[in-house]
């Protein structure tokens, strides 16, 4: 984390690898339009964790698209997908490559006054990266509640197998299998 020149706390982490990031999801053809196969994997997380939310998102430099999404009402238009990279914990799963769990979000000073709490009432999140074979993270799957979820050991586990289920999907894409 760091501070701006006004000693104001930034939340959302510094991302180098983002251009790098951005020329590897073009390339691979994800990240830019929804997805009826990332709707059907964040579908089928939000019912293995049974969270109200759950997300396939990729990040670049100044947002994060949920090309993959499962909500009570998924958006029409895909603008509506979009949010902000100051929005949200999935920057930071990015930025620390590893899983990030938060029960209740509020118990966290450095996430509690991330916009998506007052804005959209997350309470608790689980996200993970998804790194591909190139060690490039591409983005996250997550799950998000406005409930404070016990997620516990088995939900790090869940999101985490996802996770690499779902990198192993985009590999055989890449490879012409999908």
């Amino acid at each position: 984390m760091t501070h701006d020149p006004t000693g104001r706390l930034l939340l959302t982490p510094v991302d180098t690898e983002a251009p790098a990031r951005v020329r590897r999801l073009r390339g691979l053809g994800i990240g830019q339009c929804p997805e009826p196969a990332f709707d059907a994997f964040a579908d089928r997380l939000a019912e293995l964790t049974g969270a109200p939310y759950s997300m396939v998102n990729f990040i670049d430099e100044n947002r994060q698209f949920f090309a993959g999404l499962h909500a009570p009402e998924r958006p029409a238009r895909p603008a509506d997908r979009y949010m902000a990279r100051d929005h949200g914990y999935c920057p930071h799963v990015v930025v620390r490559r590893k899983a990030l769990v938060l029960e209740d979000v509020r118990d966290y000073p450095r996430f509690a006054g991330n916009p998506v709490v007052e804005e959209i009432g997350i309470r608790s999140y689980l996200g993970a990266p998804l790194i591909d074979r190139t060690g490039m993270v591409l983005g996250t799957v997550c799950v998000v509640d406005v409930e404070p979820r016990r997620w516990g050991r088995a939900g790090l586990d869940t999101i985490k197998r996802m996770a690499a289920e779902l990198v192993e999907q985009i590999h055989r894409r890449e490879e012409g299998g999908i």
